[in-house]
């Protein structure tokens, strides 16, 4: 294996181990919709930023991406307490004015469709050593959160922060499509049945398989991790369904046993 790939390998790694114990938490609020609108409230805000501090660096737009982040979780958390019934809708409508807001700021960049698409669908494969341990630091944090005896992300008032910080710096590096993938493919082999280490194992191995599509048709690597990673979690519905039917269909001991 050349030495350039293991930098993308280790950031796909570190940003599932990342992500996955937040996408547990995400279907059992069941509040779906809450990645896509606090990513794409902190991609709103880093493209504002860029397009008013053309030479603040990068690291004015992730703290830009941070704050946006943190605002848009902290109105998802009450608007999921106030109206619990409508929360997913309302949490839609929170995803649509982001992305209005990001398209508004595009306009103003003379860069702003580039920067758009890469924080779409980034490029896993120009991971750099910075990016790398900055997801690697997400991951811890967020499995001593999630470790046993503790359960800290189970609380609305850990989840919320942690979910926020976590997708404004995981999206940069995996793109907003990609941050998805990794929350919800894992979260749903768990309620497969699988436990979240099998459940992250499974969404790695997807995540290898996109990576090898993307180097051998020559494709972009962010769109083709993210559709495997999507089809394996499309897989883990049809391997829980065809376990309940297993589990509810009788034996040939019991078929025999009932009375003609």
């Amino acid at each position: 294996m050349d030495s350039w790939i293991l930098l993308p390998v280790a950031a796909l790694v570190l940003g599932l181990l990342a992500l996955a114990p937040l996408g547990a938490q995400v279907l059992a609020r069941g509040v779906v919709f809450i990645d896509l609108a606090v990513a794409q409230a902190a991609a709103a805000a880093a493209l504002w930023a860029g397009a008013h501090w053309h030479d603040a660096g990068p690291w004015a737009a992730q703290g830009a991406a941070m704050v946006g982040a943190l605002g848009c979780a902290g109105l998802v958390s009450w608007l999921a307490r106030r109206w619990q019934a409508q929360r997913e809708a309302l949490i839609g409508l929170v995803y649509v004015a982001g992305a209005c807001l990001a398209i508004l700021g595009v306009r103003l960049d003379p860069h702003g469709s580039e920067k758009m698409a890469s924080l779409l669908a980034a490029d896993i494969l120009w991971a750099g050593p910075r990016q790398v341990l900055t997801l690697a630091a997400c991951a811890l944090i967020v499995w001593l959160l999630a470790g046993p005896g503790r359960q800290l992300l189970a609380r609305d008032r850990w989840f919320y922060p942690v979910f926020a910080v976590v997708a404004s710096l995981a999206v940069p590096v995996l793109g907003l499509l990609l941050v998805f993938a990794c929350l919800i493919a894992p979260a749903l082999w768990l309620r497969a049945g699988r436990r979240l280490p099998g459940a992250t194992a499974i969404a790695l191995v997807t995540a290898g398989i996109g990576l090898a599509a993307s180097w051998f048709f020559d494709a972009p690597s962010g769109a083709c991790v993210s559709l495997a990673i999507a089809a394996g979690g499309v897989l883990s519905v049809a391997v829980a369904g065809s376990r309940t039917e297993a589990q509810a269909s009788p034996g040939p001991d019991a078929q025999a046993s009932r009375p003609s």
